[in-house]
């Protein structure tokens, strides 16, 4: 389904995301190592709709690491919030709770004005890693929840309060970094990085050994796909 820059696709399990100004982009995967990246945006419906896979997967490889690099996708939003837009993102929503089985409010689509604009809400999960470094993904998940259950704003720096009390961030010093310019130059870095190698559609899952990357998943996967895939990988790796 397509709503000018919004295209989600219920078959392929897909969102993609909005194209980029000029920027640069930072390495983040290391060099050594097996590591599972998963490369999102928390108001991704799909992304949402794959979460309590992605968290059965990161428990089950505990051994690896489990990084998210922070695809953007839609970063200054701007599209029109009228009926259209309303109608488009209810029924996708829909159809993402049929498949997925994860929960949906609806009252986000009572409201006069809402920009659907991800870049403060992968910013927040950036920012998060100054406390956080195994549980950056249960911070990321916690913001798609209050979001697309909640129907809270992420656009709204109040919105990340009672997030920051459950992990036992201090709020002062997460509102001070998540307005700073190093803060949103990181994330527009990340934005950059996931597009420099090819990853035009969210959710992705990548599993990395040494300098080798090997997809994963690209769109909504339950955690027995992912599994067989990167053990699949895994045996790949280690005979090659």
């Amino acid at each position: 389904m397509k709503n000018k820059s919004f295209v989600c696709d219920p078959e392929t399990g897909l969102c993609h995301p909005a194209d980029l100004a000029g920027g640069q982009s930072q390495t983040l995967a290391k060099e050594q190592g097996k590591e599972i990246i998963y490369i999102g945006d928390p108001m991704c419906s799909w992304c949402w709709g794959i979460s309590n896979h992605l968290r059965e997967l990161k428990e089950h490889f505990a051994q690896f690491q489990f990084s998210i690099l922070l695809g953007g996708l839609r970063p200054g939003g701007g599209d029109p919030w009228n009926d259209k837009m309303k109608a488009f993102l209810q029924h996708h929503w829909e159809e993402v709770n049929k498949r997925s089985g994860q929960p949906f409010g609806y009252t986000l689509f009572d409201l006069e004005n809402f920009n659907y604009d991800t870049e403060p809400s992968c910013r927040a999960v950036v920012t998060s890693r100054t406390w956080l470094k195994d549980y950056v993904f249960e911070f990321y998940e916690e913001v798609s929840r209050k979001f697309y259950v909640e129907n809270e704003d992420p656009n709204t720096l109040a919105f990340y309060q009672s997030i920051c009390e459950q992990f036992a961030i201090p709020f002062a010093e997460f509102s001070r970094d998540f307005a700073s310019e190093e803060i949103k130059q990181a994330t527009r870095s990340e934005f950059h990085l996931s597009r420099t190698w090819g990853v035009n559609a969210y959710p992705t899952v990548l599993f990395r050994v040494d300098k080798k990357l090997f997809r994963i998943c690209q769109g909504y996967a339950e955690f027995g796909q992912m599994k067989s895939v990167l053990e699949a990988a895994l045996e790949r790796s280690e005979t090659a």
